[in-house]
């Protein structure tokens, strides 16, 4: 009878060897491009309307690594997009770049893991104000740019949410648009370049609502130290359905307050059918 214990715990312990993670010490790579489309057209129509068109393409490059004890996860995302109403000239309507790296070490017997993170986020192009006549140049390629260290900790044991916390560094940095860099304390002297420092919290959300059926969700908040009372927020959602492997019907909602923006909240939401091409 012992024999046959010993046997099964050898066999046991052979099967538990080869059941490895493929995933650890090697690069993950993820790469998935989109263009998603929302069109109307009038002919002859007698209750009013205008053709119009807006077209929006995206990237999204993924890069992870992992081994037993350290994780690095680098993110790379750009949106562009244009609109057009009637006879009027093309307009943008998105226009973003986004990159995310975080490095994370995981401690045995911890239900958290001490991280350190660092984003970029700027337009891809100019921007403009469209509100005015002619419109206003706004924004450009890193002016403003906004970079972010962060060092903290993470929490990812829940199989659709990850989060982290952490304290933060927050440079602004900024060529022709100084509105977003520049202290008003000083009449005398215009700042290209702003430092802040304060709190950041990332939570990460993904859950699948039904078969076809995908809800991406992330929320980023940021204080100040010296006013703990105001937060920027940065809440983006997207909600997609499939129609077939390479044909999805797209709802995404932003939300945004940050007061060196805006003093009033920012919304865009959009309803497009989008084609999706994953290379990686």
């Amino acid at each position: 009878m012992k024999k046959y214990v010993v046997l099964f715990l050898l066999i046991s312990g052979i099967s538990f060897a080869q059941e490895k993670d493929t995933t650890l010490y090697k690069w993950n790579p993820s790469l998935m491009t989109g263009l998603n489309v929302s069109q109307i057209a009038f002919s002859n129509w007698t209750q009013g309307g205008e053709n119009s068109i807006t077209w929006t393409a995206t990237g999204d490059f993924g890069l992870k690594y992992k081994t037993e004890t350290w994780y690095f996860k680098n993110q790379l995302k750009a949106a562009y997009g244009r609109t057009k109403q009637g006879g009027n000239d093309f307009i943008t309507n998105d226009n973003e770049l986004f990159l995310e790296s975080v490095i994370s070490y995981h401690i045995f017997g911890w239900q958290v893991d001490p991280y350190f993170s660092n984003t970029v986020r700027t337009q891809l192009t100019k921007g403009f104000d469209y509100s005015t006549t002619p419109e206003t140049q706004i924004a450009d390629f890193f002016d403003p740019g906004y970079i972010t260290q962060s060092l903290g900790f993470t929490y990812d044991k829940l199989e659709n949410i990850q989060t982290r916390l952490g304290i933060a560094f927050q440079e602004v940095i900024t060529s022709n648009y100084t509105k977003y860099s520049d202290d008003p304390e000083t009449l005398n002297e215009i700042e290209k370049f702003k430092f802040e420092t304060g709190i950041e919290s990332v939570t990460d959300a993904n859950f699948t609502l039904d078969e076809n059926l995908l809800l991406k969700s992330k929320l980023r908040l940021f204080s100040r130290f010296e006013s703990m009372d105001v937060w920027d927020v940065r809440w983006d959602n997207t909600i997609t359905a499939k129609v077939n492997s390479w044909l999805n019907v797209n709802f995404a909602y932003l939300l945004i307050y940050q007061k060196d923006q805006s003093p009033t909240t920012q919304m865009k939401q959009a309803l497009q059918l989008g084609i999706v091409y994953t290379i990686l």
